[in-house]
C-alpha cells in the first residue's frame, strides 16, 4: 500500500472512484511536484479526469484533509508535547483569469489567503496540517474600511479549534505557536476565559503598558537575568558568520482585558549583549506557561524558534508545488487543490526532517522498493542487498537534486530534495513503461 493509500484511508466521498482518483492525484503530484498539471499526469485521460475531479462541486477542500487529520491525530497522540505552529500565507495569481480571488497586499494584485495551523514535535518533525482557512479579501472602498469578515479573527478562532480539540488527548499538551501577528489582546483574553486547555507562546509585538503604569518590556528588563543562550548567527547579504550571546530575562505580568478586569501572562526578553553594530537580537515572547529556571526559558525559546517548520511548508506549497502557477478557472477548484498539495507538501516536509532526526530507520517505512533501489542506479552505486537506513536513501535522492554531498555540506534541504523526487520519480515510471513494454529485463 502507497503513502497515498495510508493517508486517505478514512476518505469518504460516497463514490469509489472519486476516493481512487484523490490517491492517483496525490501520488502524481508528489511524484512531480513542480510540474504542472497535465505534465504530472500520465495522459489526456488522467489529465481530464484531474481537472473534472477539481470541478466537482460535491467534494469540498475540508473533506479532502479530514483523513489526513484523522492521521495527524494518531502521530500527535504519540508525544507529551506538541507544537501548533499557526500562520498566514498570500497566493499570488495576478494575471490569471480566475473567479473569485480578492486584492493582497495591493489592491491591484488578485490572489487568496491561506492560514493554517502546522503540527509540528518538539523536535520539529511535522506530523501534519490540522487545521486551515482560506478566504479571498473584498475590495476596499476609497477612503473606508474594507468589508467583509476581520481577518485578526484567524488566529483567535484557531485557538479556539486547539481548545476545542484538546480534551480529546489528555495525554499530550497543545502548545500555540505564532509570530507577531497574533499578538492580539482579544486572543490572550480568549485564552484566559477557556481556562488555557492550550498553551501560548507568541512572539510580542505590542509594548503594552502594565496596571502599575510601566511599560510591558522595559519592566521585564529592569529584572536580573535569570540565564544566557549563546548561539551562531549565519551571516546575511555578505555579512560575516558570528556568535550571538543573548541575556534571558523573565516575569511574570498582569495585564488589563479591557473590560474591568485583568489578565496574567509570562513575558521572556532574550537580548544581545555587547551587539557589535545594529540593533542587538532581541526576541520577545509572552505565555501562560511559567518560567522559573533558564533551562525552560531555553527551552521556550527552541520551540518558538520550530516555527520557522512552517516557513519551510509554505516555501515548499509555493516553490516546490507552484500552486500559484495553477490555472483554474475558479476559486473552489483552487482550494481542492491546495488541499491535495498541502498533503504533499506535508510528506516533503517530514522527509526531510525524518532524514535528519531518525537517519537509522528502514527506509522502506516511507519509500517503494523500487523507488530506493532506482536511487543508488541512477548515482551509478552498487544496489545494497537489504533496505537502507532513511539518511542514506534522502542524501541520495537529494543527490539527484543537486546536493553535493560532501562533509562540510551538512544535511540535504527540501529544495534538492523535492528536486531528486522529481528525477526520481520520471525514471521509475520510465522503467515500469519499459518493463510493460517487454523492453527491461531489470528487476528492482
Amino acid at each position: 500500500m502507497c503513502w497515498a493509500q495510508l493517508e486517505m484511508a478514512g476518505l469518504d466521498l460516497g463514490d469509489k472512484r472519486l476516493h481512487d482518483r484523490v490517491v492517483l492525484i496525490l501520488n502524481r503530484w508528489s511524484q512531480k511536484p513542480m510540474a504542472s498539471i497535465p505534465e504530472a499526469s500520465h495522459g489526456w485521460g488522467e489529465t481530464m479526469g484531474t481537472y473534472r475531479f477539481l470541478s466537482n462541486e460535491s467534494v469540498s477542500w475540508d473533506k479532502l484533509l479530514e483523513p489526513h487529520w484523522t492521521q495527524t491525530e494518531v502521530r500527535l497522540k504519540e508525544h507529551e508535547v506538541v507544537l501548533c505552529i499557526q500562520d498566514t500565507t498570500e497566493l499570488d495569481f495576478n494575471g490569471q483569469e480566475i473567479a473569485g480571488l480578492g486584492p493582497l497586499s495591493y489592491e491591484s494584485q488578485r490572489g487568496m489567503y491561506l492560514h493554517a495551523t502546522y503540527m509540528v514535535t518538539t523536535d520539529r518533525e511535522p506530523l501534519g496540517v490540522w487545521d486551515a482557512w482560506m478566504w479571498s479579501r473584498e475590495t476596499k472602498p476609497a477612503n473606508d474600511r474594507r468589508p467583509g469578515i476581520v481577518e485578526s479573527t484567524r488566529w483567535i478562532e484557531g485557538y479556539e479549534r486547539l481548545a476545542e480539540r484538546a480534551e480529546d488527548f489528555p495525554h499530550t499538551r497543545f502548545v500555540y505557536v505564532a509570530d507577531r501577528e497574533a499578538d492580539i489582546l482579544a486572543l490572550l483574553v480568549k485564552a484566559h476565559d477557556l481556562g488555557e486547555p492550550v498553551d501560548y507562546l507568541i512572539r510580542a509585538c505590542h509594548d503594552r503598558s502594565l496596571e502599575t503604569g510601566e511599560k510591558l518590556w522595559a519592566s521585564v528588563q529592569v529584572t536580573s537575568p535569570i540565564g544566557n543562550l549563546s548561539f551562531t548567527l549565519r551571516g546575511r547579504k555578505g555579512e560575516p558568520v558570528r556568535r550571538v550571546q543573548q541575556d534571558l530575562y523573565v516575569k511574570c505580568v498582569t495585564l488589563s482585558d479591557k473590560r474591568g478586569g485583568y489578565i496574567e501572562t509570562t513575558c521572556l526578553i532574550a537580548k544581545e549583549r555587547h551587539a557589535s553594530k545594529g540593533n542587538p537580537i532581541t526576541w520577545r515572547l509572552l505565555t501562560n506557561r511559567l518560567v522559573n529556571t533558564d533551562e525552560e526559558a531555553v527551552e521556550l525559546l527552541q520551540w518558538y524558534c520550530a516555527r520557522w517548520e512552517i516557513e519551510i511548508f509554505f516555501d515548499i506549497l509555493k516553490n516546490a508545488c507552484q500552486i500559484e502557477a495553477l490555472q483554474l478557472s475558479h476559486r473552489d477548484r483552487i482550494e481542492r487543490a491546495l488541499a491535495l498539495f498541502m498533503v504533499v507538501s506535508w510528506r516533503i516536509a517530514r522527509l526531510m526532517r525524518l532524514g535528519r532526526d531518525c537517519p537509522d530507520i528502514n527506509a522502506e517505512l516511507l519509500f517503494e522498493p523500487v523507488e530506493w533501489k532506482m536511487a543508488f542506479i541512477l548515482l551509478k552505486k552498487a544496489i545494497p542487498d537489504k533496505p537502507p537506513t532513511l539518511n542514506t536513501v534522502i542524501r541520495a535522492i537529494a543527490r539527484l537534486g543537486g546536493f553535493l554531498g560532501r562533509k562540510s555540506d551538512g544535511e540535504p534541504g527540501v529544495k534538492t530534495l523535492w528536486k531528486g523526487m522529481q528525477c526520481l520519480a520520471q525514471s521509475v515510471i520510465a522503467l515500469q513503461h519499459l518493463q510493460e513494454a517487454g523492453l527491461a529485463q531489470i528487476c528492482v
